[in-house]
């Protein structure tokens, strides 16, 4: 499997990445282990997980499972040193804990203590900041995103303070690098002004959602990922399995998603639906698995740093490792850069 830097770190990430998120809801803990080794045998060697996972749905009895689940594993199989993990902070987001306290240098040492805990392990390969303590335009909130209220002085103060704490860290060996999720190029430039002033780590990666559905990465923020090396770690690829045209005509399979969440976090529309059938049509005509060129798509992007899939069954894990064995024809790419100029934003 193709190998890319993860920033300026010297560190080398597979270009497939394995998501846990389902693991101790949707996922069992020995089918983790089993999509883990699976993962590694197809040569992924990064896995994403958070301090509030699993989800689906996220409640105050199970988070922090995940990562439980991947300290079994490396407590089981002894190949930590097979694996690049990468968790998150989760701040005001992680409202089933700590209050929902947002991040800061006060909350930082904590959350890094517990997640190292939980995942057996005495460092954090890449430790991330899952949401801006100033909000974000993520999750459908770009619709009516509104920054004026936003507090300059706060947020790079903020900026300044738990860089200097993560530093801290790094110091101690606890965390080797630093990722952000979920932010904006004003926010990542300033993320990278603030590394530069008080010798914090600097932004590595960010985790955004990004699909053949959701492009929003596409403009200033691949501007960003190009110049600065701060590449992306796409979530959501295959658009909550919109993209895999299991939910057309109204199908709502057993165990998936939609199951739990109907709406698929504001995804499932009316021109979502109408923007998947053109996508299914060129994968149809060109003989290809929708699953499998929507991320290879994602693979071909210049700003992409590692795609981030999970999987429920093993056979969806296989079908999305496929895709890093997939070659679009120039003809197909065309074909989908048309189908996004007449379906662009369908959710």
């Amino acid at each position: 499997m193709k190998m890319n830097p993860l920033g300026r770190t010297g560190l080398m990430v597979s270009e497939l990445c394995l998501g846990s998120m389902t693991w101790g809801t949707q996922n069992t803990p020995a089918e983790g282990h089993a999509q883990i080794d699976r993962a590694l045998e197809r040569g992924v060697n990064l896995i994403d997980t958070a301090e509030m996972y699993p989800v689906n749905p996220t409640r105050a009895e199970t988070v922090g499972r995940t990562e439980e689940i991947i300290g079994e594993w490396v407590a089981k199989s002894g190949r930590r040193d097979a694996v690049i993990l990468a968790t998150k902070h989760s701040g005001e987001g992680f409202r089933h804990a700590r209050g929902g306290a947002p991040i800061t240098a006060e909350t930082i040492p904590g959350a890094i203590e517990g997640s190292l805990r939980r995942l057996g392990t005495d460092c954090i390969d890449l430790y991330q900041f899952h949401w801006p303590n100033r909000g974000s335009y993520m999750f459908r909130q770009n619709w009516s995103y509104d920054p004026s209220g936003q507090d300059r002085a706060r947020t790079l103060g903020n900026m300044h303070e738990t860089l200097e704490a993560l530093r801290a860290q790094v110091d101690k060996g606890n965390i080797r690098h630093f990722g952000l999720s979920n932010e904006t190029a004003w926010g990542t430039a300033q993320w990278l002004r603030a590394a530069e002033a008080t010798a914090g780590p600097r932004p590595a990666a960010i985790q955004n959602e990004y699909s053949l559905m959701c492009r929003l990465f596409d403009t200033d923020l691949a501007e960003l990922a190009v110049n600065e090396d701060v590449g992306l770690l796409a979530f959501s690829p295959l658009a909550a399995g919109l993209l895999t045209g299991k939910y057309q005509g109204g199908a709502v399979p057993a165990s998936s998603r939609m199951t739990l969440n109907e709406t698929l976090g504001g995804r499932a529309t009316a021109r979502a639906f109408a923007a998947v059938d053109a996508y299914l049509d060129i994968a149809r005509r060109h003989g290809l698995d929708p699953s499998r060129m929507a991320l290879a798509w994602c693979l071909t992007r210049p700003f992409m740093t590692s795609v981030i899939f999970g999987a429920r069954t093993m056979a969806q894990l296989d079908l999305a490792l496929d895709a890093a064995e997939t070659t679009l024809s120039q003809e197909v790419l065309d074909e989908i850069d048309a189908a996004h100029r007449a379906h662009p934003m369908p959710f």
